[in-house]
Order: structure tokens, then sequence, then C-alpha cells
């Protein structure tokens, strides 16, 4: 966006000398955000001294995968839809556009980010637009979740993001001009918008709260695509810090209100425009939603959010990415511009990054640079998220009582974006033990041990453990991302693993 020249222009230091916020900028590392979602079932993680857990043995130790996993929280998401609208290519219909989008491989997610005008034009009811419902009929056909964004300002179109009903009977404040056009703003604390927007939250959820397609749902935010500022206008339209702190916290709490199945992504836009976007973003750690930012360079202050969130706290990363042509490939030393984004992404710990070309949305753009250059962008995809194993599975015996001590890693790059839950089956499907994690856990680089007791006599070769990922109520399934071969439905099979309970030393060797 435009915005991403800010720092150039040099407003950055007026910013900073404003009013601060109620929550006002901190580091997040060490910060107390509370303990994170419920823990329900929760599994012994230890220690497990040898005196209280004799006649260990390892059973099985496996190794990561080097592919991508398809799980819930994190993954690469095709954007259908931004500001200016989903895709245009002469003499293709709009349907195979969007198909040939849904269909790359590398995505295994999708977005689309449209009006309030483009889901609703009367009170009562939903219109959705020919592009939404084309694109959710493309994601259940592929099976690939869709996130989405409503937005009630877009400076990239002619006239208001809002539906006539809304924009007729709303203050709009004009702001002052920018790139030739006036630009206004709706009085979002006006009884009429708030009962509006009350209403859509309610029509959306009643709708797509907990829908198998989607994904999660973008915080509905002030300003300039509902990202949290009006950039680069140096003024809202409020009287007052309170009022805009205030109208933007209630609205935050009632989309929370109504989405009660599926994670808000709130902005971790810094507060250029004194709407209280802090507190949004406290309030959203703090009822375990999750994070995004769109840009990764600029604004240090969402980088520090972003790295040193809580480990059940997800976080989507969207930068705009080349069509591979030569005029925008940005080489510096014969690295591409959008290679050194996926790096810096992958640092801050992505659990979504975005595959866009920004205003200029077409799969053909996409696959151009794809093809040009693979590998930043394919080792993002086998890094991104979670990525979980159980490296070790012990088994003891005391007394009779058995059971195992599974050994969880995470060879990804962020946390588990919720609640991680571990089971233990027969061959016919039949649950024996089952338990939670900590939120967040395992961490990414540590292990993390748990036990699962079994009942008494069962033994444990040709048991499945099966993991699900716990966000807001909701189980997903999760796919081990390990080596060995899984079941259809991602769990894993136990068996021993060859040259185990063999003296190191051997290196395997001998019996």
């Amino acid at each position: 966006m435009r915005r991403r020249d800010f720092i150039k222009t040099g407003l950055l230091g007026a910013a900073l000398g404003t009013a601060a916020a109620s929550v006002p900028p901190h580091n997040f590392d060490k910060f107390d955000f509370g303990s994170g979602p419920d823990v329900r079932d929760r599994l012994n993680q230890g220690p497990f001294p040898a005196d209280l857990y004799p006649s260990w043995n390892v059973l099985m130790a496996l190794t990561p995968s080097e592919e991508p996993v398809p799980n819930y929280g994190m993954g690469l998401i095709t954007y259908l839809c931004d500001e200016v609208g989903p895709p245009k290519k002469d003499g293709e219909r709009l349907e195979t556009s969007l198909e040939n989008l849904v269909k790359i491989p590398l995505g295994g997610k999708l977005y689309l980010r449209v009006n309030w005008k483009d889901v609703q034009t009367r009170p009562g009811r939903l219109d959705l637009c020919e592009h939404w419902k084309t694109s959710f009929a493309l994601a259940k056909q592929y099976g690939k979740r869709i996130g989405f964004r409503i937005m009630i300002s877009n400076p990239d179109i002619p006239g208001s993001a809002l539906p006539d009903f809304v924009r007729e009977k709303v203050p709009m404040v004009k702001l002052g001009e920018w790139l030739k056009r006036e630009r206004e703003e709706p009085r979002c604390d006006d009884p009429h918008f708030q009962s509006s927007f009350t209403e859509l939250m309610d029509l959306l959820a009643a709708e797509y709260d907990g829908h198998p397609d989607v994904e999660y749902v973008d915080t509905c935010m002030y300003g300039f695509w509902g990202e949290g500022h009006t950039w680069p206008l140096e003024k809202n339209p409020y009287p007052d810090f309170d009022t805009a702190e205030k109208t933007f916290a209630q609205m935050f709490h009632r989309q929370n209100e109504r989405w009660k199945k599926t994670p808000l992504v709130t902005n971790t836009q810094p507060d250029f425009s004194k709407v209280g976007n802090a507190e949004l973003v406290d309030r959203t750690i703090r009822s375990h939603n999750w994070l995004r930012t769109d840009t990764i360079f600029i604004e240090n202050e969402q980088i520090e959010a972003l790295s040193n969130r809580p480990p059940w706290t997800g976080a989507s990363i969207e930068v705009g990415m080349s069509d591979g042509a030569p005029n925008n490939l940005h080489l510096d030393e014969g690295i591409p511009y959008t290679d050194n984004v996926v790096h810096h992404a992958q640092d801050a710990g992505a659990t979504y990054f975005s595959l866009w070309n920004w205003h200029h949305i077409l799969a053909d753009r996409i696959n151009h640079y794809y093809a040009q250059y693979p590998h930043a962008l394919d080792g993002l995809a086998r890094a991104i998220g979670y990525r979980l194993r159980p490296s070790w599975i012990w088994t003891y015996n005391d007394q009779g009582a058995n059971g195992l001590i599974l050994g969880l890693v995470n060879d990804g790059i962020a946390g588990v974006p919720g609640v991680l839950r571990i089971s233990l089956m027969d061959a016919d499907g039949k649950l024996l033990s089952t338990g939670c994690l900590d939120a967040g856990y395992p961490l990414p680089g540590r292990v993390r041990q748990a036990q699962l007791p079994l009942p008494r006599g069962v033994k444990w070769q040709g048991l499945r453990a099966k993991a699900e990922i716990e966000v807001k109520g909701q189980r997903h399934p999760v796919r081990w991302a390990c080596k060995q071969t899984l079941n259809a439905d991602g769990s894993l099979t136990l068996r021993p693993t060859a040259g185990l309970n063999i003296s190191d030393e051997t290196g395997g060797v001998g019996a």
C-alpha cells in the first residue's frame, strides 16, 4: 500500500509526538497477557524421574517431514480479492480466473477482502456479491478454507465502501485530500452506524461462525481498509481520543461476542490515527484471538508484537509479491525483493503468509514469479506455522500401571495457535487416553513431554496417536509433520523403530 512509503515522509516523529494511548506501546516479551486459552484434560507434562517411572524404554523415534502440512491455523494464503476487487483478465471469465487462483498448489488457504456494500445492500439480510459466492463454492470444491475481511472504508474505489442505507444516515467527516481526492470517514460512534454494524456482524456470524470452510475473520478496525489508520491524513473524525478508543473497543467487543468459534485477526498497526489500536491488540490477545500485519520492513513496533507474541497467538503476515517481471523484481545482489520479504516473514514467526499481487491479482502473475524463484517460497511452505511430531515415544510400567510418554517437538517457526490435544486409540478407533498440552506448546526448537496412561493389559503396539488443535472450543485435526508413514487421517500407528534400545555407542550395530 502507499502507506508503505511512510518511513520516508518524515511524519513518523510527528505521529509519536501526539498523545499516548490507554495501552501504550510496550515490549511483548514476558508481558503478562494471562495464561492463554483454557486447557481441558491437562496432561502431566513432567518431570518424569526414572525412580517414579521404572521400566521405561524408547519405542519410537520419528524424524521431521520435508513436505508442507495442511493443518488448521497455518499456511500460505492465495488472495482472491483485495481493495480493488477480484482478478481481471481480458477474455477470461471471472469464475475461471478465481478457479485458477484456487488451484495454485502452493496456497493451502484462501483470502477475500471486500467492501461492506459487497455483502449487504439493505437492512436485515446479506446480499453476497458474485465473487464472494464463487470463492466459497471453489473453497468447498478444492478443500481450502477462506479467511476474509469486511471493509468499512476503502480509499481505492470511487465512492464509499458502505451500503447506501448506512452511508445516507451516518455523518461523514472530511479529513483532507489524498491522491487528488477528498477523503472522508464515517462517525462510527453514530447510533445508526453502531446498530447497522451490529446487525452485519450478527448476519455474518449466523452464516459463517464455525463454518467448515472459514479459517478466520479479520477484525474490522478504523479507517482505510479497516486496518486502524487513515495515513497519511493526520486527523480522525472523532472529537477526542477517548471517544475514538471507546468506539472501536466497543466494536471489537461486539465482533468477539459474535465470532464465538472462529478466530478474529487484528492488525498490529501502530496508532498513528489515535483511535485505540493498542487497546484492540491487547484485547485480541487476552480473548485468545490472533494478530496480523500488512508490512514486514517498516514500523518496527509491529515486528516486536509479532515476534514476541504469546505462543498461543497466530500471526498472519501480508505483503504483496512480485509478478516476476524484470522491472519489479528489485534485485539486490541477485536476491529478489519478494524472497527478502519471505525470509523476514519467517524471522517473525508467521503462521500465515500472503500469495498476493497487490491490486493486480492473477494466477499467472503468482505462477510467473514462482517459476523463476521457487526456493524461498518452498522453504517457507515447509517451515511456516507449527510442525509437530512425537520425536520420542517411551513406555513405562509401574506395578501393572502402564502408559506412554511422548517427547513432542515443533519443527515449525511458531507456537501452536491454540491448545494441542493428543489422543491414543486402538485399531478400531476406541479412545483409550486423551489430554492437552499447555496453550501454545510445544514451542519451536524445544521438547515438551506428556504422559498418556493406558488401561491395564493394553499393549502399545498398533495403537494410533492422533493430534488435534483446539481453538475457541472447536477441534481441528492435525496431521503429524513426520517422515514416517501416517494414516489417512494424519494419525500415527505405533510400531517399534529399528535399532532403538541398543547402546548409542554401537551406532545401532549389534543386538
